[in-house]
Formats: structure tokens, sequence, C-alpha cells
């Protein structure tokens, strides 16, 4: 290895350290509709191994099954905390409609118009320290909050089903981010 591929190695492990050092720690509670939810676990989204941001699933009580927790009728959130100004918005909507193929097996027409709702959702600038609680409660549906600011609800079972499944699913958007979520680290 020649000198400038070891500079490059060390470079890029310290960025990586940088990024992990930056990430805020997942509150072990919040509250959503007067619903108290307890951190069930959390962990951090990266790619090309940088952090994107750190996610966490609140539940009621603490649950490991992905399949169970995706299909119920339940309160329940996912909290994602932005660490990294390579999140856009369009970076995000492009993730969130390949989460959603991959969450319905590319089954998404009779949730579409629930999907375009969702996108609007996040239709702002991004930028790193946004925190975003993307909650269900039953009877009223998916409820999106960015910064404490309502940004949507959109209703309907079967589509907070598609969204949670975007991280729970057996095809989730990060398999590590997943185990985490379930595993409580």
């Amino acid at each position: 290895m020649n000198r400038k591929s070891i500079w490059m190695v060390v470079g890029l492990f310290c960025s990586l350290l940088c990024n992990l050092a930056s990430a805020a720690p997942l509150p072990d509670r919040i509250d959503v509709g007067g619903t108290p939810l307890m951190l069930n676990g959390g962990g951090a989204r990266t790619k090309y191994l940088m952090q994107l941001y750190v996610g966490g699933l609140y539940l009621t009580e603490p649950n490991r099954n992905a399949a169970a927790i995706q299909a119920a009728d339940q309160p329940m959130a996912i909290r994602l905390q932005i660490t990294s100004g390579l999140v856009s918005q369009e970076k995000l909507v492009v993730s969130i409609n390949e989460g959603f193929q991959n969450s319905t097996g590319g089954r998404t027409a009779a949730i579409e118009s629930q999907i375009n709702a969702f996108r609007q959702c996040f239709a702002d600038q991004i930028a790193k320290g946004d925190v975003f609680e993307i909650a269900y409660l039953p009877g009223r549906g998916v409820i999106v909050v960015k910064n404490g600011q309502l940004k949507g609800e959109i209703p309907g079972l079967e589509f907070k089903q598609a969204v949670f499944g975007i991280w729970l699913s057996d095809n989730p958007a990060d398999a590590d981010l997943r185990v985490a979520m379930l595993q409580g680290r």
C-alpha cells in the first residue's frame, strides 16, 4: 500500500469515527398523541461507511418480532435523527419510494394515494439535526412530525404496515438497523 492509499484509509476511518460520535442518543421514551412509547431499540443507518441518520423504534412494550410489530394495530413510532448533511429531500424521497417497493414486494397500487401524501410530508428541505417522528395511532393513522411540527396524517392500517415495513420487513432499508431496532442495541 502506498503512502497516498494509507492517508485515504486514515481519512476515511477518521470521518467514520466523527460521524458515529456526532449522533445524538435516542430518548428512552417519547409521547405520541398522549400515548407514552418506550425505545425498543435503535441504531444508525449507514451507507458507504457514512452514517446518515440514527433510527429508533418505539413501542408500548418490548417486542423482537418484526412481522408482529409491522402487522399490529397498536401505537408505535419510528424516530429518525438526521446526522449527515448528505441526506437531502430528494434522496430521502428516492429512499422512501424504494422502501415502499421493498416493503410491499412491489404491490403499492392499493396505497398509492397514501404514499403520495406521505412523500409530501418530506417536501421541505432536510438538514443535519432534523428529527422526524413517524408514528401510528389506531383510528388515526400514520402521523409525521418534523422537528415538533405536524407535517401530515395518513389513515389506514395497510398503509401503516407498509411504512413500518420500510425498516422492519424482510427486505429493509438497512438490515443492521432492523436488527438494532429489534434487539435493543
